[in-house]
């Protein structure tokens, strides 16, 4: 059985939603959530391979004005 948001489920029972219907909502919702944490795991080495290249560059072009301006 996938995990459910409890949450989440107990406010759609209370706002009048069927068991049924809000244990596959609080799943769905559920399943959401766990799907952004793999993007933002992604996103978070993204911007640590975007950093480096930056600095790489950077570099790089600070030993080239070094370089031109002797």
């Amino acid at each position: 059985m996938a995990t459910m948001i409890r949450e989440v489920y107990a406010a759609l029972i209370e706002a009048g939603a069927s068991e049924e219907k809000a244990s596959s909502a609080a799943e769905a919702i559920s399943n959401y959530d766990n799907e952004l944490s793999g993007i933002k795991a992604e996103l978070k080495l993204i911007k640590w391979m975007l950093t480096f290249n930056m600095g790489l560059v950077g570099t790089i072009l600070f030993l080239i004005l070094k370089y031109l301006i002797k």
